[in-house]
């Protein structure tokens, strides 16, 4: 995976305020950590690292070159994401060097089509490996093409690139492969779907009966107090 090169500032502002700061002004809080120094607290573009994510992937290199005349690789640790806005909220960096070793997890992409009235259960999406830190691949791949019920592909079975080794258990589960219900079956399980949600719709009914009189006066009481005064602009 090639490197790709973005900018930074240092960040003098933590806790939860700092960081919405960062956040509002389009630069993503981030630390930098590894080979025993002290972590550098960093803000990233946040338009140009999440465009290197959409293309690289959670493993995307990069050649990050501070303002302060700091200039290192590194690989994205872990990514917190807002789960409304889809936006990112803050990311740990671990410092790398060329020809180092690193253990990450990459993503299993499953490929073809496996055998007729069978469906496949994605039981691992991600498989632990170990590569040099700048040639970790942005996915795998394992073929299911043609695979009969009753069969299951390992992480064995991945074909990894050259230089590429495998770090989890060779018998970690990728994909089961089961026989479709028929429609005998479908129809079996009807009655206990609509039971189930039947039941669900009621409990929701009730719990609406029960918050309704404390929400009614809970606007009665907004209804008596003084709005509050808002501090002056400055």
């Amino acid at each position: 995976m090639s490197e790709v090169k973005i900018s930074a500032e240092p960040r003098t502002e933590f806790g939860k305020g700092g960081a919405r700061r960062t956040r509002r002004a389009g630069k993503v809080p981030a630390v930098l950590y590894g080979h025993g120094e002290k972590p550098k607290h960093i803000a990233l573009p946040a338009l140009e690292f999440a465009a290197a994510i959409r293309r690289g992937g959670a493993n995307q290199l990069f050649a990050i070159e501070v303002s302060d005349g700091t200039q290192v690789l590194a690989l994205p640790k872990a990514i917190q994401r807002d789960p409304i806005k889809d936006t990112f909220e803050h990311v740990d960096l671990l410092l790398v060097r060329r020809g180092e070793k690193v253990t990450v997890e990459v993503p299993v992409q499953l490929t073809g089509e496996a055998a007729k009235d069978t469906l496949i259960v994605h039981d691992h999406d991600t498989l632990s490996v170990t590569a040099d830190a700048t040639r970790v691949p942005d996915h795998l791949e394992v073929s299911v093409e043609g695979v009969e019920a009753g069969n299951q592909v390992t992480a064995a079975d991945v074909e990894l690139p050259q230089g590429v080794e495998l770090a989890a258990d060779a018998d970690t589960l990728v994909a089961s492969i089961t026989a479709a219900p028929t429609a005998e079956q479908l129809e079996a399980t009807l009655p206990e779907v609509e039971a189930a949600t039947e039941e669900a719709e009621a409990l929701a009914e009730g719990e609406e009966a029960a918050e309704a009189p404390e929400a009614a006066a809970a606007a009665e009481g907004e209804g008596e107090q003084e709005p509050a005064a808002k501090p002056a602009e400055a």
